[in-house]
């Protein structure tokens, strides 16, 4: 189930929680943050390729893409067997800005966002069918959990992919972790 807190930025022991769809919806989008829900327009295997996916969810990729002026998209995911999964789950612990939306789309598994807004951090526990679109320059971060599964979309303008402004900030050191 999808989940969002609201937390005090000084204070990562106590926050206000919502599991409602609608609720998380209203209160991200007072922030910026689009987050909706999609569903695939066929049925998918585990093993579905990059082409597979995309296709199951075209109709919505278009629209972002049309909206947002999007120039590219991709497949990514990561399972707990994967060797490198620490490594890549240091990657995204820090907090950083990027110069594009950060968009992704859970087509399976879970992942964890972290938002640091004005006074407040907002984690979002993105699950299977969670679109989360967080405005460039936001500050955040990202965690997959010590065991990562999840497959998702990602859509960039930067034909580059994903690119960080780290900001130097040790604030994620402070809150709670994925579980996984």
């Amino acid at each position: 189930m999808s989940e969002l807190k609201i937390y005090a930025d000084t204070n990562p022991q106590q926050a206000q929680t919502y599991t409602d769809y609608a609720t998380i919806s209203a209160l991200l989008q007072e922030q910026g943050v689009r987050f909706e829900r999609w569903e695939a327009n066929a049925p998918l295997e585990d093993t579905a390729t990059q082409e597979e996916v995309i296709a199951a969810y075209r109709v919505d990729i278009d629209r972002l893409m049309a909206e947002n002026g999007f120039q590219s998209v991709d497949v990514i995911s990561l399972t707990p067997d994967h060797p490198d999964k620490a490594l890549f789950r240091q990657k995204f612990l820090n907090e950083h800005t990027h110069t594009e939306y950060e968009v992704r789309f859970f087509v399976d598994g879970q992942g964890l966002f972290f938002l640091h807004l004005g006074d407040k951090v907002y984690t979002v526990l993105c699950e299977k069918g969670d679109l989360i679109s967080v405005p460039a320059g936001a500050t955040h971060w990202f965690d997959m959990g010590a065991n990562p599964r999840f497959k998702a979309i990602r859509l960039f303008t930067n034909t580059d992919g994903w690119v960080a402004n780290f900001t130097g900030n040790d604030i994620a050191e402070r809150f709670p972790r994925l579980e996984n």
